[in-house]
């Protein structure tokens, strides 16, 4: 892709959007447009031209993507419902798109095979835009390391960490990591039609996840198992976690738990030549979040 470019970031100002941002510009890859409801609070870097909107407004949309090559599309739905529309859209507009999909699509299966309702609402979007004439690539990634920040308030406040399912087991993967992979595939047509699982270099469950977070941050935290019901109730008692996703990720876990454990993947280094970040490199990246509020 030419130095002339223009990339559209969706989600900017989300976990792995805002690192897309971040990296599209520091690579010079050209104009850089990003898409967030918020304008006004969004703090994106110096050079990244700003638009106002989300993927269910199809003006801001369809604005956003004027003359554009290329687009990063995180999807943030539970189900694929809105994604016709979405996909109609870039159709018009532009050629190409990296779709930010889900470790919870299983290879080989269509939409209706899959197992698990993450896994089939985002092979659905998968699925529409292989069937849509644009050059693609998709991003599988394994469980965001940035999940831990679910725990921020109860490491800011104490030195347990409660929650159910402890012995669960993640590969748990840098956002940033995610976003190096992205930009490859959005400047680099060697990587249509490719779909890449992305894992963290370590497989850890999530009471070892809570104590290698305590190293990073020089505290002994630990985990404190809870019943499914009390993390239940943990859950929507928290007012920054969906109450439709509760019982999705807990339901989640539960597979989790009775399932093979996970194998991590060498993607990250065979896109990017640089090895996937751990999770403890990404607790030093994200300190301050887990210090005390003054």
């Amino acid at each position: 892709m030419h130095a002339n470019s223009k990339i559209l970031v969706t989600g900017a100002t989300g976990n792995v959007g805002r690192q897309v941002v971040s990296q599209l510009l520091a690579a010079h890859v050209g104009e850089v447009r990003a898409l967030t409801r918020t304008p006004e609070a969004a703090r994106l870097p110096h050079g990244a031209e700003v638009h106002q909107g989300d993927l269910t407004d199809s003006g801001a949309l369809e604005s956003a993507l004027e003359g554009v090559d290329a687009v990063f599309l995180m999807w943030p739905f539970h189900s694929a419902e809105p994604a016709a529309a979405v996909v109609a859209a870039l159709r018009r507009h532009t050629r190409s798109v990296v779709l930010l999909s889900s470790g919870a699509v299983q290879s080989g299966l269509d939409r209706d095979q899959q197992p698990h309702p993450v896994g089939r609402a985002h092979r659905a979007v998968e699925q529409l835009i292989e069937h849509s004439g644009l050059r693609w690539t998709h991003l599988r990634p394994s469980t965001f390391a940035a999940n831990a920040l679910w725990w921020a308030d109860q490491i800011r406040t104490g030195d347990a960490v409660r929650g159910a399912f402890g012995a669960v087991a993640m590969a748990p993967l840098h956002e940033a990591d995610i976003a190096a992979v992205a930009v490859r595939a959005l400047t680099d047509d060697r990587h249509d039609g490719a779909t890449y699982p992305l894992t963290g270099p370590d497989v850890l469950t999530q009471a070892e996840q809570v104590r290698v977070i305590g190293e990073a941050l020089g505290r002994p935290l630990r985990w404190q198992e809870l019943s499914r019901e009390a993390a239940r109730q943990l859950l929507l008692a928290d007012a920054a976690f969906p109450d439709s996703f509760v019982e999705v990720l807990l339901n989640g876990y539960a597979e989790m738990l009775d399932a093979p454990r996970p194998v991590t993947t060498g993607t990250v280094e065979e896109i990017t030549g640089a090895p996937a970040r751990t999770l403890r490199q990404w607790a030093l990246d994200h300190a301050a979040a887990f210090r005390p509020r003054e």
